[in-house]
């Protein structure tokens, strides 16, 4: 009798410690979650993102551009998909830009304002995913 007595209590006592620590696990995890503030961080945002090597193409009035850009997506799946669109992505950059003036691009806020105009396009063809964001990498006008 007095056997089943000490295992009764050093089971309850490994349930007990068992307990114990599962709650301590569980604790600890929830405070060392960081919020999700709903911005990538920077690798994330590398690690999602195409680069668009240097486009040479004429403007309407004449002049010629060199431009190239990196354009972030939401998701590796998105990524892969744009890779895949390449063709179509540069299409649509010299398309856009065919229609500009070099005038155009001097103004204020031109740059982003082609890069907002150009996120829009891509999401027209996204299928996977959408651009989040494009970075313009380097711009020559002459």
């Amino acid at each position: 009798m007095f056997k089943n007595k000490l295992v009764n209590i050093m089971i309850v006592l490994l349930l007990a410690i068992t307990l114990i620590g599962t709650v301590t696990v569980i604790i600890i995890n929830k405070v060392n979650v960081k919020p999700a503030s709903g911005e990538p961080t920077i690798d994330e945002i590398i690690k999602t993102s195409v680069d668009v090597p240097e486009i040479t193409t004429n403007l309407k009035n004449g002049d010629y551009i060199k431009i190239s850009y990196k354009i972030q997506t939401s998701s590796d799946d998105a990524k892969a998909e744009l890779e895949k669109r390449d063709f179509q992505v540069k299409n649509l950059i010299i398309q856009q830009l065919a229609q500009m003036q070099s005038d155009q691009l001097k103004e204020k806020d031109s740059i982003s304002k082609l890069e907002n105009t150009l996120k829009e396009k891509l999401n027209g063809i996204m299928q996977d995913g959408k651009v989040e964001k494009v970075y313009t990498t380097s711009f020559i006008l002459q």
